[in-house]
């Protein structure tokens, strides 16, 4: 399991401490770290292959404030992929309107032979890059059938239909930001919580500090615009549940690579 943090405010929040717990837990989840500012619909990243605690840069990145209106921040347990950077989240692509889709996860994708076809594609070896690239692949499609950019409305389908399909047998807690969108969703139980500061809306997978933090709504994707949630979709059902056979298969298919 991965660890996920994200930001969705009207206006900037100093991050530092936050961010600081957040990396502290990276002794436990030691194959990478990344996070993601927004500027428009241009994406900063910064990632390294290393344990957080033992970044230099990060260490130096956190000493300096930090505000931000919407950002994402991910530290790695592999489950897929070796500890290299192409592995390490956040993971960006473009859709064919030029809309930058980032995008982290906590999980893995155990049955769902819509993403196989990525693996040839993608950059890395993860599942999480291949979720991302399906979005974009769903994305595309429905863009190319409008002739046009979709809505934001329209983007939120889109996106609620490729979670429903991917949820089943798979454990799929994600956050994704398309520019104007943070699109939060978790199916695996007591691992994705809210904490409301002001307008603001903060998501990690363990409550951080000492403030109220409440789990996100189940199995259901939401969407948030500048900390307000704004889209609520289909509620699937499709809870993640420990199976000791998964992980068999994973370790099978590890194995044949």
């Amino acid at each position: 399991m991965c660890e996920l943090f994200g930001v969705s405010s009207i206006e900037p929040v100093r991050v530092n401490d936050l961010l600081r717990e957040f990396f502290s837990h990276s002794t436990r989840h030691p194959n990478g770290w990344g996070m993601a500012f927004f500027y428009g619909n241009a994406v900063s990243l910064e990632k390294e292959p290393v344990t957080a605690c033992k970044s230099t840069y990060l260490k130096e990145r956190l000493r300096h404030p930090i505000f931000t209106n919407h950002m994402l921040a991910h530290i790695r347990r592999a489950t897929r992929g070796s500890m290299d950077y192409e592995n390490c989240h956040p993971f960006v692509m473009r859709d064919s309107c030029n809309r930058a889709w980032t995008l982290i996860h906590n999980g893995t994708i155990f049955d769902c032979p819509a993403l196989d076809g990525y693996v040839r594609t993608q950059e890395g070896r993860t599942d999480s890059e291949r979720i991302l690239c399906h979005i974009i692949y769903r994305m595309d499609r429905a863009q190319a059938k409008e002739g046009r950019p979709l809505t934001p409305e329209e983007r939120f389908q889109v996106v609620d239909g490729a979670v429903c399909e991917m949820a089943p047998h798979n454990k799929l807690n994600l956050l994704i930001y398309d520019g104007e969108l943070l699109y939060v969703h978790t199916n695996y139980a007591d691992s994705l919580y809210q904490h409301r500061v002001g307008d603001a809306a903060l998501f990690a997978t363990v409550p951080l500090n000492r403030g109220q933090w409440d789990p996100v709504p189940f199995t259901t994707l939401l969407a948030y615009r500048d900390g307000r949630e704004v889209f609520r979709g289909t509620n699937h059902g499709q809870e993640y549940r420990d199976n000791p056979q998964d992980m068999r298969l994973l370790f099978v298919d590890y194995a044949e690579l």
